[in-house]
């Protein structure tokens, strides 16, 4: 009985209890998980400071605005740009925890590998399997920012492509769409009718506004501030270009230096003092208030109009100006009667361009249709297609024009690199004003504007850059005072370069491309690139250029001491000298080279392939320079010859100016240079006069009548190199007997010099003493003679012709 309720209790028990506790932990269970899932989500949300949450819905909003395609281009515009920002925020965050994150991975680098070479685990110890765990478990921890850095920067970074990618393609379908031809009779009328009414209806808005007392009252409260506003506006706009002259004719006859330089910035005020008289009477008006909406969007306009207007007059007159008042160089030379064509030509192109600026301004306040738009602007069109073709002949002439005689005998010197350029920028300029007006007519309105306005704005560049260039020369000779030579100098060549790379930027937002792509390819370059596992960017190479820089002038002033302080106080020789301060500059400038790659974090492990791949064909194709290299630094250790040597190698002889890393330069004694590589004094034959001392000998060849006395002539010859100074008295010189000559006695004089470098002098001393003494006691110093025997001498002209020698008489008598 109580077997069986212990039983029944044990039953009731699993069937109540144990369902009670499963609900429990599963309930628990599934409350962890959720606070897993919050902690986690919470964790996204702050690491690092960054709303990973916040980007989770501005990246969905670009997906979804990506997918249907339908967001205008300005809303695309205004998304790429908030993911930008938050693309140099990810960018930011990357680099979190990098100091204890490089910390960490040292510490668990100096646990040793955890396999061996073939890739089997090794056994550790608790202690440091649990060291290595701790450290792992630590690294994750700080590298999960970075990591979760590094995915939203690439999202947003495909995003921004996406979306550049989606607006081309909608600016080239723009550019290739094709509208009904203006020449058609039917867009005529459409045109008239809305040009007559938004004409009328810009009347009718100042005439309701003139009508109205209180707007009445207004005008004439603010007319007398205006009309003296608009009086000075028109003073300065008919008499500014005048006075701006007359400045400048009085500045620069009374500048003596830096003509060109006060030249450019006061004809400046050409363009400052007109354009502020346009600001002044569009002011006045606007401050009247008499004109509605339309007609101040109109007027607005205005300044913009009158700055193309001025700014073509202002850049003909500095290329196309008179003989008379030009001052310094100009940028293009054009003959006299071409300067007043091409004034002109300018000067309507800037008129049309202002035109332009105005009739579309009239026709967005209208709010016309493509096709009005079209027949309106074509005209203006074909215009600027008219100007623009005849100034690019006029180029492209110029540029094919014959030199002029470079010397006396009318010889041609050659073209000038920018004349081809002038000419090649003619000939573009013909094409693109051939073909717009043609593209506008067929109904490709908006490919006829991208070619043919850009085409005259960026020729206004160019000429602008042309103008700084001069400009930068000018302001070099002022400052440098160096008259001559200033087109030659490294200085301004450098800072024309730089501007025509600024005016880069400049000619591709004329020609269409967007700000956000200039944006774009300014981040990829700070950004850098790849090579391998090393990533080179700006910030780097100016780190390498600046330590590295250091580091060649540090070792520089090393060597200038060393050689002008310290070891000329030492007991070294010069070629030591030298080859100390050559080594040390190797070895200086190859530290600086570590010590700047190291600085600027570039890793050379991930070159190590490449480098090696290329060793064998830098083996084959550089082996003479190699070799030259490894012998420039035997040469230097061994030094077997030094600078100031007098050495004979090959058929060459002079003496050592210079030893370098991959030739020896010799000075010959004709004070010419020779240039021989450095294998070839190490492997070769050479011949080192002054190696270790400047003692040598001389050798002076006498030769003797036969019948001479021999003693007489060795004890005279031998008193002779006795009295020379350069002769030394021990070893004694000696005169050798050498044997009989085929027309004299040889005899030779031996002797030692003090300095070899005399040899010649010594020489030349000892003969002249020779050649006084011989005369002096009568001794003949024979020279050859030979007799020449003619075979046939009857042949030379004017020789009498030999006479016939008889016939031998026959023994009978007959002949």
């Amino acid at each position: 009985m109580t077997l069986m309720r212990i039983i029944r209790f044990a039953a009731l028990w699993l069937l109540l209890v144990l369902p009670v506790q499963t609900i429990a932990q599963d309930t628990s269970d599934d409350t962890a998980a959720a606070e897993a899932v919050q902690a986690e989500t919470l964790t996204r949300e702050t690491v690092a400071g960054i709303d990973y949450g916040q980007w989770d819905s501005v990246a969905n909003r670009a997906e979804s605005a990506l997918e249907a395609g339908r967001a205008s281009s300005f809303a695309l515009e205004q998304l790429r740009a908030e993911l930008v920002e938050w693309r140099d925020t990810f960018l930011a965050g990357q680099s979190v925890n990098s100091a204890r994150i490089e910390t960490v991975s040292a510490q668990i680098s100096a646990l040793g590998p955890t396999t061996n070479e073939a890739g089997d685990p090794i056994e550790e110890s608790p202690a440091i399997a649990a060291r290595r765990s701790v450290l792992n478990d630590q690294l994750d921890r700080l590298q999960a920012p970075v990591i979760l850095a590094e995915e939203a920067h690439t999202q947003a970074n495909g995003l921004i492509s996406e979306i550049d990618t989606l607006i081309r393609d909608r600016q080239a379908q723009a550019l290739y769409a094709r509208d009904t031809s203006p020449l058609m009779p039917q867009n005529w009328t459409a045109t008239w009718d809305a040009v007559k009414s938004g004409g009328v209806a810009i009347y009718n808005e100042a005439r309701a506004t003139l009508n109205n007392e209180i707007r009445r009252a207004v005008v004439i409260s603010a007319a007398p501030a205006a009309g003296l506003l608009a009086l000075v506006g028109f003073v300065l706009l008919l008499r500014g270009q005048r006075w701006a002259a007359r400045l400048q004719n009085l500045v620069v006859a009374r500048s003596r230096r830096g003509r060109g330089v006060w030249d450019f910035v006061i004809s400046l005020s050409q363009i400052i003092l007109p354009l502020l008289g346009v600001v002044a009477v569009t002011a006045a008006v606007d401050a009247l208030g008499v004109l509605g909406q339309r007609g101040t969007a109109l007027l607005n306009v205005l300044p913009a109009v009158a700055l193309f207007v001025l700014f073509a007059r202002w850049l003909s007159g500095h290329f196309f100006a008179d003989a008379d008042g030009q001052v310094g160089v100009a940028p293009l030379d054009f003959a006299h009667e071409k300067r007043s064509q091409g004034r002109w030509l300018s000067t309507s192109l800037g008129w049309l361009l202002g035109a332009r600026i105005l009739l579309e301004s009239f026709l967005t306040v209208i709010d016309a249709s493509a096709a009005v738009q079209a027949v309106v602007l074509l005209p203006v069109a074909v215009l600027v297609a008219l100007m623009l073709f005849r100034l690019g002949q006029m180029l492209v002439r110029y540029g094919a024009a014959p030199p002029a005689p470079a010397d006396q005998d009318d010889m041609p010197a050659p073209r000038p690199y920018t004349d081809r350029l002038v000419a090649l920028v003619g000939r573009i300029l013909v094409v693109i004003a051939a073909i717009a007006p043609l593209l506008a007519v067929l109904g490709y309105t908006a490919a006829a504007n991208t070619l043919l306005y850009p085409a005259v704005m960026s020729l206004g560049v160019l000429g602008v850059v042309l103008l700084l260039q001069i400009l930068v020369f000018d302001i070099y000779t002022l400052l440098t005072r160096a008259e001559d030579g200033s087109r030659d100098a490294l200085i301004p060549v450098l800072i024309g370069f730089v501007l025509m790379l600024l005016a880069l930027p400049v000619l591709s937002l004329i020609w269409g491309a967007r700000v956000a792509d200039l944006t774009e390819l300014w981040t990829r370059f700070r950004q850098g690139f790849s090579i391998g596992a090393t990533q080179i960017s700006p910030t780097s190479f100016l780190t390498f250029a600046i330590v590295f820089a250091i580091g060649y002038t540090v070792t520089r002033l090393v060597q200038g001491t060393l050689r002008t302080t310290v070891l000329p106080k030492t007991r070294m020789d010069i070629g030591g000298q030298n080859a100390v301060v050559s080594g040390l500059g190797y070895v200086g400038i190859f530290l600086a080279a570590l010590v700047a790659i190291t600085t600027a974090g570039i890793d050379l492990s991930g070159l190590a392939i490449v480098a090696g791949a290329l060793s064998v064909g830098i083996g084959f194709g550089l082996q003479n320079i190699v070799s030259n290299f490894v012998a420039g630094i035997i040469l230097l250790i061994e030094r077997p010859i030094s600078e100031g040597d007098w050495i004979e190698v090959g058929n060459q002889m002079g003496y050592v100016r210079d030893i370098s890393v991959r030739s020896t330069r010799i000075e010959t004694f004709d004070r010419t240079d020779v240039i021989v590589p450095n294998a070839d004094l190490v492997s070769g034959q050479v011949i080192n006069w002054t190696r270790g001392n400047s003692i040598g000998r001389v050798i002076v060849p006498v030769g003797v009548a036969y019948g001479t006395d021999t003693d007489r002539i060795s004890d005279m010859l031998l008193e002779l190199a006795q009295e020379h100074p350069m002769v030394l008295a021990n070893p004694a010189p000696s005169v050798v007997f050498q044997g009989f000559g085929a027309d004299s006695l040889d005899f030779e004089i031996r002797a030692i010099l003090r300095d070899v470098n005399w040899v010649l002098k010594v020489k030349s001393d000892l003969n002249h003493a020779i050649a006084r003494k011989f005369a002096e006691e009568g001794i003949e110093i024979p020279f050859a003679q030979r007799d020449v025997w003619l075979r046939n001498p009857e042949t030379l002209p004017g020789a009498a012709k030999p006479k016939p020698k008889p016939k031998p008489k026959a023994k009978d008598g007959t002949s």
